[in-house]
C-alpha cells in the first residue's frame, strides 16, 4: 500500500482536471492505496515572499494553509498534480503551491513519484508540454524525484466535459490504480 496525495489546482468546483483527478483517486483507492485528496481552490495560499527563511528553518514564515499542506507532500509517497492550462501552461494556483513548497527543498521527503494531470482545450499533446517542463523544474530540486507520467486531457473545453471523454477517464483511472 501506498500513500498517495492528489492535489487538484483548479479554482473551479467540478472542473475537467478535478473530475480526471478523482477518477485517478478512485483508480488508487481500487488499488487498495491510503488516497487523500485536496483542492486547493479554497485554502488561503499566499504568494512566496522569496525570503528564503525556509531555507534555513525549513517552516515558512507566511501564516497561511500552506504549513498543514505542505506535511502532506513530505509525507506522501506518490504525488498526482492535476492542473487546467491556462495560456499553455499549468495554472496559477500550481505554480504558487510549488514555490510555497520551498521549506521541503533539502529535506528527507518520502515522495519520489510525481505524475501529471491535464487539461486544456487544444487537441494536440503539445499544449501540455510548458506545465509539464515546469512541474520538471520543481522536481529536479529534489534528490531521486522522478515525473512518471500525464494524462493528457486534451480536447476538453466546455466545464465538466472531462466524464464525456471515455478513454480519458481510463487514462486516469489506470493511473491512480497503477501507481
Amino acid at each position: 500500500m501506498k500513500k498517495v496525495l492528489i492535489i487538484s489546482t483548479s479554482l473551479r468546483s467540478g472542473s475537467n482536471s478535478e473530475i480526471l483527478a478523482k477518477e485517478a483517486a478512485r483508480g488508487a483507492l481500487d488499488a487498495k492505496n491510503d488516497v487523500e485528496f485536496i483542492s486547493l481552490k479554497d485554502k488561503d495560499i499566499r504568494f512566496c515572499k522569496g525570503c528564503l527563511a525556509c531555507q534555513v528553518n525549513h517552516k515558512c514564515v507566511i501564516k497561511d494553509d500552506m504549513e498543514t499542506l505542505i506535511n502532506k507532500v513530505k509525507e506522501a509517497e506518490i504525488i498526482i498534480y492535476a492542473t487546467p492550462i491556462y495560456y499553455y501552461e499549468m495554472s496559477g494556483l500550481m505554480k504558487t503551491f510549488l514555490d510555497r513548497c520551498n521549506p521541503l527543498y533539502g529535506l528527507d521527503n518520502r515522495f519520489k513519484d510525481i505524475y501529471l494531470i491535464a487539461t486544456c482545450a487544444d487537441e494536440n499533446k503539445e499544449a501540455l508540454d510548458r506545465a509539464i517542463n515546469g512541474l520538471g523544474g520543481w522536481i529536479e530540486c529534489f534528490e531521486g524525484v522522478a515525473f512518471k507520467g500525464a494524462v493528457y486531457g486534451v480536447g476538453i473545453n466546455d466545464a465538466k466535459d472531462a466524464s464525456n471523454h471515455g478513454g480519458t477517464m481510463q487514462e486516469a483511472y489506470s493511473l491512480g490504480k497503477n501507481v
